[in-house]
């Protein structure tokens, strides 16, 4: 043992999506659930402030907001549980999502980290797919099932929905 300390990178995602704009509008359909009903279920909630509760889809993702800059920067911690669940069986992660605007859009940064390897794909699908619902949201675009935009995704990350890794 020694008293250095040792550097590692974390594994992680980031994806980057343009969307229209102004900023409050794209930061709207972020932070409030109701305004993004094709991938937050009912009851989702998360306290705008922070230190606030996040509690998304039946309480599957529980967090905490680490960040809370209108209209520019929402970070907090995820946690999956299962039902019934009060402490999860997975390593608590973080999420950042960023926007600027951009030429008239808005430009989101999200960024997911740590991801455990085993999860990589089957977290990038995820990503893709609450993307692609908020970009159709956002643009006023009809919202598929969200079934059809994960079958879209798992086949663009080598995922296989039968096979998902727990």
């Amino acid at each position: 043992m020694t008293d250095l300390g040792e550097m590692f990178r974390a594994p992680g995602v980031r994806f980057f999506r343009r969307l229209p704009g102004p900023p409050e509008m794209a930061w709207a359909h972020l932070t409030e659930p109701d305004r993004l009903p094709g991938w937050y279920d009912a009851g989702s909630t998360i306290e705008p402030r922070e230190g606030g509760a996040v509690r998304l889809n039946d309480g599957h993702i529980r967090g905490v907001v680490t960040q809370w800059r209108p209209p520019v920067k929402f970070a907090h911690t995820w946690n999956v549980l299962a039902p019934g669940e009060q402490v999860s069986a997975y390593p608590e992660s973080y999420l950042t999502l960023e926007l600027a605007p951009e030429a008239g859009a808005v430009l989101l940064t999200l960024t997911h980290l740590p991801v455990l390897e085993r999860f990589e794909p089957q977290n990038a699908m995820g990503w893709a797919t609450f993307l692609d619902i908020l970009e159709d949201t956002a643009n006023g675009r009809e919202v598929k099932p969200r079934r059809a935009y994960m079958e879209r995704n798992a086949m663009l990350y080598g995922v296989d929905l039968g096979e998902l890794q727990r």
